[in-house]
């Protein structure tokens, strides 16, 4: 047991310890980076035998929320990069002709 959680903690990334905001006593927040580590982590313990039959199913429903979730919120900044990415391009278009009439 111990050979395999030396395993796991090789495997998984480093994570900060606790910033001076947990000293002043506010808790620190769990951003999308931190979630889908922990699908990482649900993912490998399910891999090497960590939860008895029994348990599949609740952590698999957990599981699934959990990747659905990160993959709504990834397709959701996809496309507010792309709005994003296409409105300059459009400014670009619209100011391309003034610039050439004040030059005249």
């Amino acid at each position: 047991m111990t050979e395999e959680t030396t395993n796991m903690e090789a495997e998984m990334p480093n994570v900060p310890e606790a910033e001076a905001g947990a000293e002043a006593g506010i808790p620190e927040s769990i951003n999308l980076s931190d979630l889908g580590t922990l699908l990482q982590i649900v993912d490998l313990s399910t891999q090497r035998g960590a939860f008895r039959g029994a348990e599949l199913t609740q952590v698999g429903a957990v599981f699934d929320k959990l990747n659905t979730f990160l993959s709504y919120v990834q397709q959701q900044q996809a496309e507010r990069d792309e709005e994003q990415t296409d409105a300059p391009e459009a400014d670009v278009q619209t100011d391309a002709p003034e610039e050439a009439a004040s030059e005249e």
